[in-house]
């Protein structure tokens, strides 16, 4: 089957990623990742070594006949396919992906299926995409009836640890995040940008993209995959450190709670390792503000520093302070 792509005239594509922590005591090899994300027989699942172990799913199709998520409350129904694929990143970080592009028009009739299944990853609406409001709805959340990325995302996560080959048992605690984004395409000219990224307490993100003509959604796919990975990186470390009591508890309390980090995580920082190049440059804006890779920085010295600091036993109080004058008898 061929990869999803832009059909002639998409204005618009729209994503969800959802990451977590994979459930397993341990992590996955090359050979464990493929057996994990082989979610059809007739297409293999890409494995990367360098720089780091990375295996990505064939995409899966979702057939979809439903109303677009609009800001202003127009009703645009759409039918096409959502592709969706999991990636699995050093054996240990596990994310899936729903994602679509959508054509600035479409026939107020609805055709074959066999029409759609040809345009995997395309969802074409009935008569004209109001752009704008369609790219703000898809950022707000669907309503009832309305087309949900984020249900099938979580499906395809949701499937993906179940598999027989995890325990389910996590070496530590830790939270999923979803991230939604939405891009639009600049006009001729223009570089790509960045617009704006925004968090929310309930560990949703949304992100707001402008991108160059003939980008492929798997690229952009891509792209936000290496956002969220990164992201729930940071978010999870900064967890573990509040959680701590770093600074605050004597004992070996604060070492166990941050051990994980340094086992698991810390080597995962690798922003850029697998985004399109077109794209690389859209981290810039996160690397100014907030300044992603500046945070992991010093998370990661702050928690080696201390480490180190506590592998040292202190000095006795006896040695510490100087004795006093000699007693007369």
């Amino acid at each position: 089957m061929p990869s999803p792509g832009r059909s002639a005239g998409s204005v618009l594509i729209c994503g969800e990623v959802h990451t977590c922590l994979l459930p397993s005591m341990q992590s996955l090899n090359g050979y464990g990742a493929t057996q994990l994300l082989r979610l059809r027989g007739d297409e293999q699942v890409r494995v990367s070594k360098r720089p780091n172990l990375y295996a990505c799913s064939p995409q899966v199709l979702t057939g979809v006949d439903c109303r677009l998520p609009t800001s202003n409350g127009a009703k645009i129904r759409a039918v096409g396919t959502v592709a969706a694929r999991g990636v699995l990143t050093e054996g240990r970080v596990l994310q899936s992906t729903a994602y679509f592009s959508v054509p600035a028009y479409g026939l107020d009739v609805r055709r074959p299926w066999g029409h759609y299944l040809v345009r995997p990853g395309v969802v074409e609406p009935f008569g004209k995409l109001p752009e704008q409001a369609a790219a703000e709805g898809v950022l707000r959340g669907a309503g009832r009836g309305e087309l949900d990325l984020g249900m099938i995302a979580e499906g395809l996560l949701e499937q993906l640890v179940r598999h027989p080959l995890l325990d389910r048992e996590a070496p530590f605690k830790s939270r999923r995040t979803q991230l939604r984004w939405a891009a639009r395409f600049a006009p001729a000219g223009e570089v790509p940008s960045l617009d704006c990224f925004t968090l929310a307490e309930d560990g949703l993100r949304t992100v707001e993209l402008r991108l160059p003509e003939g980008t492929p959604p798997a690229a952009v796919a891509g792209l936000c995959e290496d956002l969220a990975l990164h992201d729930w990186l940071l978010t999870t470390v900064v967890h573990m450190l509040e959680n701590s009591r770093l600074g605050a508890a004597d004992g070996p309390a604060p070492v166990l709670a941050l051990r994980p980090a340094v086992d698991h995580l810390l080597h995962l920082w690798m922003p850029r390792a697998r985004v399109d190049r077109e794209l690389g440059q859209l981290w810039d804006v996160l690397e100014r503000e907030p300044g992603f890779s500046r945070q992991w920085e010093n998370l990661r010295h702050r928690i080696r520093d201390q480490l180190a600091m506590r592998a040292f036993p202190l000095p006795s109080p006896d040695l510490t302070h100087p004795a006093g004058p000699p007693s007369r008898p």
